[in-house]
């Protein structure tokens, strides 16, 4: 897999410093230089190409919108900024995603993973990040320490356990802090289904469909009252 050529535009040294720690934790991610003066970023894009800017907003010489004014060739770009009223305005340049300081690891993993499918989506770019697979969707989660490469077809269902899910998969079980409410923010919801408030199923592996609960590879998954009604449609019952 060919990484994400990366540069980090920022004022604040210490907001460099987190960006590039959580990129070389994913192989992903490729940081090729840092700025903290955007003048001399321009001058760095004007011979070189990368495939993504991470780009803070309020600097003291230019700002981030104004420096993709001046631009002339946009890679992706995934705006970073410690204030939240420039998020309406950041759609306006075609951003990719907008991160509120202080940035977390998990939702760095899931802006890069939006780059990610954009530029793989992309076959006439020069730029392209392809994948083994053409076919698969991959997701990276953090768990402890560690950062797991899953094929989202691999996944049999999501599990509510605390601040805690787990990602039960054909072959292992993953722990990572994450709520339920993002989980849609990282898989499909035409592939997957809430049908508990604890758990969350990949429709094309449901075996077994009552109104009361499912089963996939002899597990046995509890149906919410709440649910039950969009799961019969589903199933077309």
């Amino acid at each position: 897999m060919t990484a994400i050529k990366t540069i980090i535009i920022d004022d604040e040294p210490k907001a460099i410093d987190v960006l590039n720690r959580y990129c070389n934790e994913t192989e992903l991610v490729e940081v090729v230089a840092t700025f903290r003066d955007p003048i001399k970023a321009l001058e760095f894009l004007q011979t070189q190409s990368v495939h993504l800017l991470f780009l803070d907003i309020n600097m003291p010489k230019i700002s981030g919108m104004e420096f993709l004014n001046i631009l002339k060739i946009k890679p992706k770009v995934i705006f970073t900024t410690a204030y939240s009223e420039y998020a309406v305005d950041s759609f306006d340049y075609d951003t990719v995603d907008y991160l509120l300081k202080p940035i977390e690891f998990q939702r760095f993993m899931k802006a890069v993973a939006k780059v990610r499918n954009l530029i793989a989506s992309n076959d006439s770019s020069s730029n392209t990040l392809t994948e083994r697979n053409a076919t698969e969707k991959i997701i990276y989660i953090k768990s402890g320490p560690k950062l797991y490469k899953i094929d989202v077809a691999d996944i049999l269902y999501l599990e509510k356990d605390g601040n805690y899910l787990i990602f039960h998969t054909k072959d292992k079980k993953i722990l990572s802090r994450q709520n339920m409410k993002d989980v849609f923010e990282i898989v499909s919801p035409k592939e997957f289904l809430r049908v508990h408030k604890s758990y969350i199923v990949a429709i094309k592996h449901m075996e077994i469909i009552e109104s009361h609960q499912i089963k996939i590879c002899n597990i046995k998954i509890p149906v919410g009252r709440n649910y039950r009604e969009e799961l019969m449609k589903i199933a077309n019952l």
